[in-house]
């Protein structure tokens, strides 16, 4: 099985599962019922956040392997797939378009990423993003799409003659920020189960978004936010 780092959101997840049956290049993922395990949106009635930070800003607040610690290899960054890639069985996800599925499923301007791979007893992947905008536009940009991921507990993604099952479930996250969402994927092909965890935070004008292999999420993400924040 061709493993390839699993980050982002939206339908962009299920291109990273195309990689269970060969036919799809690195990529990148994203959300069990209409809602996920988030705190009731606060955004517009927050008092006024701070400017938001630029792209530069944000890449100097991401994880590193010092980090980390041992183990962990910053893989470099893929190039975005664009291809036919077709929902089936899930009317909120298709609405979100195509643009979702190859990893532009957040139009937020200010952003950065990053991507490890694991090698422990085998290799997994952990995956973090960061953008930063309004408190209100972080918060019904990343609400719609846990919405429309957690709207349908099963549905499959098509590209080619490849076919890949997808089933959702809702996920606990820890009280760390103004709003939380969190999400399991499960992806079966060819005989093929993969697991995938996306959690993610807002902090006022930050949006952190840790996804891959379940333990690495849940063992990272208060390292992340606390790092995105400076407040570690």
């Amino acid at each position: 099985m061709r493993r390839s780092t699993t980050t982002t959101l939206a339908l962009s997840t299920v291109v990273a599962a195309l990689a269970l049956t060969g036919c799809a290049g690195p990529a990148e993922p994203a959300g069990t019922s209409p809602a996920s395990s988030a705190s009731a949106p606060r955004g517009d009635s927050a008092p006024s956040a701070p400017a938001p930070l630029s792209s530069a800003q944000l890449s100097e607040r991401l994880l590193t392997g010092r980090d980390l610690g041992e183990g962990y290899t910053r893989e470099p960054e893929a190039p975005r797939r664009s291809g036919d890639v077709a929902v089936i069985g899930c009317p909120a996800l298709e609405k979100l378009g195509t643009g979702a599925a190859t990893g532009s499923g957040l139009a937020f301007p200010r952003k950065a990423k990053v991507s490890f791979t694991y090698t422990g007893s085998s290799s997994s992947e952990l995956g973090e993003e960061l953008y930063s905008d309004s408190p209100a536009k972080l918060s019904r940009g990343i609400g719609k799409v846990f919405d429309a991921m957690l709207s349908c507990r099963s549905f499959q993604v098509a590209s080619g003659s490849s076919v890949i099952d997808v089933r959702t479930e809702r996920a606990s996250v820890p009280d760390l920020a103004d709003e939380r969402w969190s999400q399991l994927l499960t992806f079966s092909a060819g005989g093929q189960r993969r697991i995938v965890k996306q959690t993610a935070a807002r902090t006022g004008n930050l949006l952190v978004i840790v996804s891959g292999n379940p333990g690495l999420v849940d063992a990272h993400l208060a390292r992340a936010v606390g790092k995105a924040q400076r407040t570690r």
